[in-house]
C-alpha cells in the first residue's frame, strides 16, 4: 500500500547521518516523541548508502503523506551509515537539497571501543580488541581501493574509519550550506539532554519549548568488558590530529 502511494508521500525534512554508536538511536527516539515531528516507517532507511538504485519512490514510502505533513510538521529519518559512505552527500543533495542533516559525535576513542563490542555481539568479530583496530587497514584496504562502499567489510571494519569526523562532515559541507549542518556532542548530549534537544528542536523550526518524557538512552550495548590502556593510548594517538583538524573546521573545541 505505502509503495502504491509513494508519489503522494513526502521527502524527509531532516535526516541524522551519524555517526553509529554516539546517540543516534537515542535522538531520533526523542525526536519522534515531539507532535509536530512525524515519524515514518522504519529508522535506518539506507537508502542513500544501500537502496539507492531502488529510486526514489521506494524512498518516499518510508515516509507519511503529504497531506499530514502540513505547514507545521515535519518528517525525517536516522542512517547511521550516511556519514561513513562518500557517495551519500551529493545524492542526498540531489534528492532533498533542502534537507537539515544532525551529526552527533561521539568521542572517536570511546566509540570505536563501543563498535568493537557491538561487533563481537553480534558475533562478527573474534580478534582481540587492540588487533582488530590494527587490523582495519588490511582489513579495509581491497574495499576501498574499489570502492566497495557496500560490502559488509567497509560497515563492519571501519573502527578508526567512522571516527574521522572531520573528513566526513567536509563531504557534506561541500554540497550543503553550514546553516542546514547541525553538530551535536554525544557527551553533551546525553549530560543535558533537555538542553540539547531545546537546541535541535530550533534548527528543525518546531515548538522548541516541547518536553520530551522519555529520555531513556536507547541501544545501549551490554556485553563491555574492561579495556587496557594500551588500546587507549593506541586510540588516542591515532585520532589526535584528526580531532584536531575536527576543532577546527567547527570553530568549537569538544573536550576528548
Amino acid at each position: 500500500m505505502r509503495y502504491e502511494t509513494a508519489r503522494f508521500r513526502s521527502l524527509p525534512h531532516f535526516i541524522i547521518i551519524g555517526a553509529m554508536k554516539s546517540g543516534t538511536t537515542s535522538l531520533f527516539y526523542y525526536l519522534s516523541q515531539h507532535p509536530q515531528i512525524l515519524r515514518g516507517y522504519g529508522e535506518e532507511i539506507h537508502f542513500f548508502n544501500k537502496h539507492f538504485a531502488k529510486g526514489p519512490q521506494w524512498y518516499r514510502a518510508h515516509f507519511p503523506l503529504r497531506k499530514r505533513v502540513r505547514t507545521d510538521r515535519i518528517t525525517g529519518e536516522a542512517t547511521p551509515q550516511y556519514a561513513l559512505n562518500p557517495l551519500v552527500p551529493k545524492r542526498i543533495h540531489e534528492m532533498v537539497p533542502g534537507a537539515k542533516l544532525i551529526a552527533i559525535l561521539r568521542n572517536p576513542t570511546e566509540r570505536a571501543i563501543s563498535h568493537y563490542f557491538h561487533e563481537v555481539r553480534k558475533k562478527r568479530e573474534t580478534l582481540p580488541i587492540l588487533k582488530a583496530f590494527q587490523a582495519e587497514e588490511g582489513r579495509l584496504e581491497k574495499v576501498l581501493r574499489e570502492n566497495d562502499f557496500t560490502n559488509p567489510v567497509y560497515f563492519h571494519a571501519s573502527y578508526k574509519k567512522r571516527g574521522l569526523y572531520g573528513e566526513q562532515l567536509q563531504r557534506f559541507i561541500q554540497y550543503f550550506p553550514r546553516k542546514n549542518i547541525l553538530v551535536l556532542s554525544s557527551e553533551e548530549f546525553f549530560s543535558t539532554p533537555d538542553e540539547i534537544l531545546r537546541q535541535v528542536f530550533r534548527f528543525l523550526e518546531v515548538d522548541e519549548n516541547f518536553r520530551v518524557r522519555d529520555l531513556k538512552p536507547r541501544n545501549v550495548g551490554s556485553n563491555r568488558t574492561e579495556v587496557g590502556q594500551e588500546v587507549y593510548d593506541y586510540l588516542n594517538d591515532y585520532f589526535y590530529p584528526h580531532n584536531q583538524g575536527l576543532f577546527t573546521l567547527l570553530g568549537r573545541i569538544f573536550h576528548w
